[in-house]
């Protein structure tokens, strides 16, 4: 049987660098050679992600000997419930578990109540991370401010953009021109 990794961060600005390098040192010090990556950008707040489920799917299909995560928290945040399910359903398919930083054997006779205890942890960090979030929020908007990412382009720019597109030039063309994405520009010529 193969052996995998997976790697997950919850956000665009983040890189799956630091992961990578530690899941690599490991496997390599245990003489494994990793045959696949998984890897997503995508909150750990549900267990519905894309590649977690061609995990399990691949895991039923006995394709994965060896799963190896940086920390436990890479497979959810969404409470002891999905995390216990999702290990025991690998498990129940023949595969192991190694996380690289947690610090404890997944297999050992402590092993469930440090799995619990982890995924209620990890539930709490997200939790705490999104009060935060929202009380950031809040105080910015309190404070006149606007939330959220900058414009890319001034109402000037929009309005040029806008002018080019009525005189028949192509979406991908301006884009071109003004130096940003065809998403941007296509977001930009929607703005009334």
């Amino acid at each position: 049987m193969k052996a995998a990794a997976y790697i997950r961060v919850s956000s665009r600005a983040q890189t799956y660098k630091t992961q990578r390098d530690a899941i690599e040192r490991v496997a390599e010090a245990q003489n494994v050679k990793i045959d696949h990556w998984y890897r997503e950008k995508q909150s750990g707040k549900t267990v519905a992600r894309p590649e977690l489920a061609r995990i399990r799917a691949d895991a039923r299909a006995g394709k994965i000997g060896r799963l190896f995560i940086h920390r436990l928290d890479r497979l959810t945040r969404s409470g002891i419930r999905d995390t216990i399910e999702v290990v025991e359903e690998l498990r129940d398919h023949g595969c192991e578990i190694v996380t690289v930083a947690d610090g404890f054997d997944m297999d050992g006779p402590a092993a469930e109540i440090i799995l619990a205890l982890m995924a209620w942890s990890a539930k709490m960090e997200r939790l705490v991370i999104n009060e935060r979030i929202s009380a950031a929020r809040d105080r910015v908007e309190a404070e006149g401010g606007k939330w959220g990412r900058s414009r890319r382009m001034s109402l000037e720019a929009v309005c040029r953009a806008q002018a080019m597109r009525a005189k028949g030039e192509t979406v991908r063309a301006i884009a071109e021109k003004f130096g940003v994405p065809l998403a941007t520009m296509s977001r930009a010529l929607a703005e009334r």
